[in-house]
């Protein structure tokens, strides 16, 4: 890609590309949580039962996902911008489509279609901020990226709950036209083209096999629990196909001449290691998010959107670590960084291992900062010291790979998370019930008598549901301990990235400006 170099590049022109690629990934990033707390009200305007509206997140998740790995080869072919403009178009034309579906089908179908065209937006975004920025401040442009990554899920549901009390939950999809409006104009007017590559063919059994692999992957993701995991057929099916679809790619992807995803990502040891801590990232990042909305809804009885107003600092906690972190990036070791912003996390989630039922907002506001500031110290230096020494023509590529690997490790967060919290929650109401009898001298205290008395039906249901309520609380508790743990296991891998001060990286100069 042969092009003028980012540093000669106008800082204005490169402040007005940053603001357009950061309004398409603000926008992508928000759907992926702002329709969820919509789902109640899309579920009677659409006639559909409980298992049947999932499908407005499955269609989307799973159709993102198998397009994601597309968008290096795209781009290649038919230049990043074109490709750029054409999914924006696509995603605000299927977010209207979403707005004014009719019945389930529809809803599906539109989802499927914004999937889609959104599953390159993230990748373009981040790939183009590291080409108009010099390598330098490569830190700085890993913050403002990482802000709308991290930030925009985070208040999604808070802005999800606006909208829906306050117009309907059709403004929930609405709300991308304004802003894809913008970013149209933006990216047709100040993104640069990239030189295309149409000599490298598409490798089509490769797509193929990797698509079988993530599509059953996920699917097996989303509806392990429904379906009772492996005492489901399904389950086990959607299982063996991953596990065909991944040994027959990897298989094809050794021996091909022009594999679907290029080998040459693999021998850049410090993107290797990203996207390994990437995926480990996104277990924790998405397996926190899914689990402190339902304990502060079913639990703690807050409403939708206090439940957001509550979760939003976490945003602000982030956006500080990444202002800071984005200064120091380069100047110090990254891996110092990032073992300082595990630790704060890890220390965050041992702090939620002390919640309680009785406690007030507070708590959860403070810690949920912290937390939010510990991952933002983790997000900025980890995006830029993957990229540091790869090549120029592979960042398309690379941040597509990158996107992907992150989300797997999303959705497998939040299913492992789900599947420890539902069987905690069995083994915990089980224990406690065993001491929940007429024997025991805490029920032969009055007031407890009076209201849980065991020899009437509705004592016996007060009873039940606060031993479930009690058994609930620990279970979340027990998964918060699992996530400190798993964040502690990652320091050490920290060891597998080189230290990316000074040194060679990120060969080639990035392309200028139309």
């Amino acid at each position: 890609m042969m092009a003028v170099p980012a540093r000669a590049m106008a800082g204005g022109n490169r402040t007005l590309v940053t603001i357009c690629v950061m309004l398409a990934t603000i926008m992508q990033a928000l759907d992926t949580s702002i329709a969820n707390v919509a789902l109640p009200h899309m579920q009677g305007s659409l006639q559909a039962t409980q298992d049947q509206i999932a499908w407005v997140l499955t269609s989307y998740i799973v159709a993102a996902a198998i397009a994601t790995p597309l968008t290096g080869w795209l781009a290649g072919r038919f230049g990043r911008k074109r490709l750029f403009v054409a999914c924006v178009i696509g995603f605000t034309f299927a977010s209207l489509l979403c707005g004014i579906a009719e019945t389930l089908a529809q809803m599906v179908v539109y989802r499927l279609l914004q999937g889609l065209f959104g599953a390159a937006l993230i990748p373009l975004s981040q790939a183009t901020l590291l080409d108009v920025y010099p390598r330098e401040r490569h830190g700085s442009a890993m913050a403002i990226w990482g802000s709308g990554i991290v930030v925009a899920p985070i208040l999604g549901p808070t802005l999800g709950g606006y909208l829906t009390d306050t117009y309907t939950w059709r403004w929930v999809f609405y709300i991308n036209l304004p802003v894809g409006i913008l970013t149209i104009a933006g990216i047709a007017l100040f993104v640069a083209e990239t030189k295309l590559d149409r000599e490298r063919p598409f490798d089509f059994f490769g797509f193929a096999t990797l698509s079988l692999c993530i599509g059953a992957l996920q699917m097996m993701l989303d509806r392990g629990e429904t379906n009772d995991w492996f005492g489901s057929t399904e389950t086990w099916i959607e299982l063996g196909l991953c596990i065909t679809g991944l040994w027959v790619f990897l298989v094809h992807a050794a021996t091909a001449e022009h594999p679907f995803v290029s080998l040459a990502l693999f021998k850049d040891r410090n993107f290797v290691a990203g996207s390994v801590l990437m995926f480990l990232i996104g277990i924790l990042l998405y397996g926190t998010l899914a689990l402190l909305p339902p304990l502060l809804q079913q639990l703690m009885n807050y409403p939708v959107v206090t439940t957001g107003l509550v979760l939003g600092p976490r945003g602000l906690g982030t956006l500080v670590a990444m202002g800071v972190v984005g200064r120091l990036t380069g100047k110090i070791d990254a891996r110092l960084i990032l073992a300082i912003g595990f630790s704060v996390t890890a220390y965050s989630l041992w702090r939620m291992t002390g919640y309680s039922l009785d406690m007030d907002m507070w708590p959860v506001i403070t810690i949920t900062i912290l937390q939010g500031f510990g991952l933002g110290l983790v997000w900025v230096p980890l995006s830029a010291a993957s990229f540091y020494t790869l090549p120029v023509e592979l960042r398309t590529e690379g941040s597509a790979f990158s996107s992907l690997v992150r989300n797997i490790g999303g959705s497998i967060g939040i299913a492992v998370g789900e599947n420890v919290l539902v069987r905690n929650i069995q083994i915990n109401h089980a224990a406690i019930a065993a001491h929940a009898n007429p024997y025991n001298p805490m029920m032969q205290i009055p007031s407890v008598h009076h209201a849980w008395n065991m020899t009437t039906t509705t004592g016996l249901a007060a009873l039940n549901a606060e031993v479930t309520r009690q058994a609930s609380m620990i279970a979340y508790l027990d998964v918060f301990k699992l996530l400190m743990i798993l964040t502690i296991a990652l320091i050490p891998l920290l060891l597998l990235l080189r230290d990316t001060r000074g040194g060679g990286g990120g060969r080639g100069p990035a392309p200028a400006l139309d």
